[in-house]
């Protein structure tokens, strides 16, 4: 392993390598470097794609594409864009691609189901042994109800009030100007607002902290 990624490895040792650094390193043989992107990007994509899909196997399938996809095209990449956006996108067509498959063959779910089609709850990496029934139920509804706004809508929300990106990073992503962005995050944030009530606050109240923060 190379000397730059074992002082990633050693806080305060310096400045973190850079996602573009690494995919550089990749490309001049390093093997090491290129793992490193995906123990960063693994668990955050795999939270944007379960939630668009609504399918863990999928998802992690998906998942797994993206990085293929990534590593076989890491030539093409241009620095002009984040790293983070070129592979949310990869991420994000992958997604879209399967949701027009499904609906092309009438299997489209709104959300995943056991074999009784009783709606599953969705993982998260975050998640804490101890959480109260009550905070685990309530994640549930959340989950159940981003899974049936429509797809441009839940898309543009969970990018925004789940993966916490920024507004110009996902219109790049998502390749929509940026109002047509913050259209799309409002109207699926009302519809949440709508079935959900003050639970659907519980989505975007760590955007309004940080905005309020940055105001400051």
């Amino acid at each position: 392993m190379g000397v730059r990624l074992l002082a990633e490895r050693h806080a305060g040792r310096g400045a973190m390598v850079t996602d573009e650094e690494l995919l550089e390193q990749s490309l001049e043989g390093d093997l090491n470097a290129f793992e490193v992107i995906v123990n960063r990007y693994k668990d955050r994509l795999y939270n944007f794609v379960v939630r668009f899909v609504g399918d863990q196997q999928t998802a992690e399938d998906i998942v797994q594409d993206t990085f293929l996809r990534a590593y076989r095209n890491r030539g093409s990449f241009q620095a002009i864009a984040k790293f983070s956006t070129w592979i949310y996108t990869i991420a994000g067509n992958l997604a879209k691609s399967e949701l027009r498959r499904r609906k092309r063959w009438r299997f489209l779910s709104l959300g995943s189901q056991d074999e009784r089609g009783a709606p599953l709850e969705l993982p998260d990496p975050g998640s804490r042994p101890d959480r109260s029934t009550e905070t685990a139920l309530a994640e549930v509804q959340i989950e159940e109800a981003l899974a049936r706004l429509p797809d441009r809508y839940r898309e543009a929300v969970i990018l925004r009030d789940v993966e916490g990106l920024d507004y110009d990073e996902i219109a790049k992503i998502i390749g929509c100007p940026l109002g047509t962005v913050k259209s799309r995050i409002n109207r699926g944030r009302l519809r949440l607002q709508e079935e959900l009530g003050e639970l659907a606050s519980a989505l975007w109240k760590r955007e309004e902290e940080s905005e309020h923060e940055e105001a400051e």
